[in-house]
């Protein structure tokens, strides 16, 4: 009877689900180049091309989530490396991509549209975002000083970056 006990004890804690930090079933695409990639600037005209590449309400909504998970990815990869001024412009590229989602939701919607699975999408992604940006957040500290050569010294605020992106993509959810 006591083995059947913690038998079933064993077996209930093994199969019961766990919460893990990821919850989010939204995938962010794996790095491109990075910054000092010979290849770096010809992504940044691909950029500009694709922008006129991806018309309509639909077309600008992939676009722009493209693009924000992008960066959102490039500055993750190049905090992790200490690289912060890049990581923070990073950061508000992905920002400023993420702005642009929302109203070429709207803009479809009012064109009649059926938008329900693009504002799915569009939850998860933002869920995952600040996922991460959470991550970013609780690993960093909240400024850092960048000094460059022959300039003058530059506070980069990271929990106030960070915070403003959270609010962002929570507007969102």
């Amino acid at each position: 009877m006591r083995t059947c006990v913690i038998l079933t004890l064993f077996f209930f804690f093994l199969l019961s689900p766990s919460k893990t930090f990821a919850e989010s079933p939204y995938v962010l695409p794996y790095p491109s180049a990075m910054p000092g990639s010979i290849f770096y600037r010809l992504n940044l005209i691909q950029e500009e091309i694709l922008k006129f590449w991806y018309f309509g309400d639909f077309g600008q909504y992939k676009y722009n989530l493209s693009q924000s998970d992008k960066y959102l990815v490039e500055a993750k990869t190049l905090f992790d490396y200490k690289q912060y001024l890049l990581a923070y412009n990073a950061l508000q590229k992905s920002d400023n991509y993420f702005k642009k989602i929302m109203p070429a939701i709207l803009s479809a919607k009012k064109n009649g549209k059926v938008v329900v699975d693009k504002e799915n999408t569009l939850r998860e992604a933002a869920e995952k975002h600040v996922e991460e940006v959470v991550k970013l957040k609780s690993n960093l500290p909240p400024t850092f000083e960048w000094q460059p050569e022959k300039e003058e010294p530059r506070t980069l605020n990271f929990h106030e970056s960070f915070d403003k992106s959270i609010e962002l993509r929570r507007e969102t959810l």
